[in-house]
């Protein structure tokens, strides 16, 4: 490390098979700050957009930035389920997945549109006397909390076509959604809602608020020889950053980091 870092918020490309933990504390080494967050978790499994706050100033965002609208883009197995609703979990089979038409599949998942009633997954890290979820989950303790309304902007279905066109039936989503949505709930939620199950086999966050993946930094590059200078050099400052968040108070604006 050359110089002292100052607080700031950092984009980072989160890849597979790495947890939202292992980019903090990578970044901890590269900077040499303790007080490091993320506005919201993503699965290892999953990819794309971690807003990372380093320093005490800019975790105190931290807030404002979970409360912001956030993007995926979302590929669901059909006739197969999943005991934690993506491949980290037991995989059975469903129903066969039935051949409707675009218009009947749009159908369905026009239910799932606006405001919804959603129950939270038992693998997740909601608490329950101190505890996230999965800490009994893990156990084979059922902890079930009260279906929640969460808001679905967006859920745009990216091939549009048969469902049994090809040997692997999957369907791909592109979801804008409000605070507090789980994707994975949403995948098994419309997987029941056509009659075959399904569950989440890939996710990529896209957007968060006003930031987009496109001006993130690749994840594996803070594992590279030279990693402290570019996160120098792709850190926001905290004055700029609530000035972006002001910027987009009340905008629908997923694009405002550039």
């Amino acid at each position: 490390m050359t110089e002292a870092f100052e607080a700031g918020v950092l984009l980072v490309d989160k890849p597979a098979g790495k947890t939202s933990f292992a980019m903090v504390k990578v970044l901890r080494r590269l900077t040499g700050i303790r007080k490091i967050g993320h506005a919201g978790t993503l699965d290892p499994f999953a990819t794309g957009l971690l807003v990372v706050c380093l320093g005490r100033s800019a975790t105190r965002m931290i807030a404002d930035f979970m409360d912001g609208e956030k993007e995926y883009l979302a590929t669901l197995e059909l006739g197969r389920v999943s005991t934690t609703q993506d491949p980290e979990g037991e995989i059975s089979s469903g129903a066969e997945p039935p051949d409707y038409p675009a218009e009947v599949i749009e159908a369905v998942l026009e239910r799932f549109r606006g405001s919804i009633m959603q129950q939270p997954p038992a693998f997740s890290a909601l608490k329950h006397k101190g505890r996230p979820l999965y800490h009994y989950a893990r156990q084979g303790i059922s902890i079930e909390k009260n279906p929640r309304e969460v808001v679905i902007h967006q859920l745009e279905w990216l091939d549009s076509r048969s469902v049994v066109d090809s040997a692997l039936p999957e369907m791909r989503l592109r979801v804008r959604c409000g605070k507090g949505t789980y994707i994975r709930a949403l995948a098994e939620d419309i997987g029941q809602a056509l009659g075959c199950g399904a569950y989440l086999t890939a996710l990529r966050r896209t957007g968060s608020g006003c930031f987009s993946v496109t001006d993130s930094l690749p994840g594996m590059e803070l594992y590279n020889d030279g990693a402290a200078a570019v996160v120098q050099s792709r850190l926001l400052g905290v004055e700029n950053v609530r000035k972006l968040l002001q910027k987009d108070n009340g905008m629908d604006n997923m694009a405002c980091s550039s």
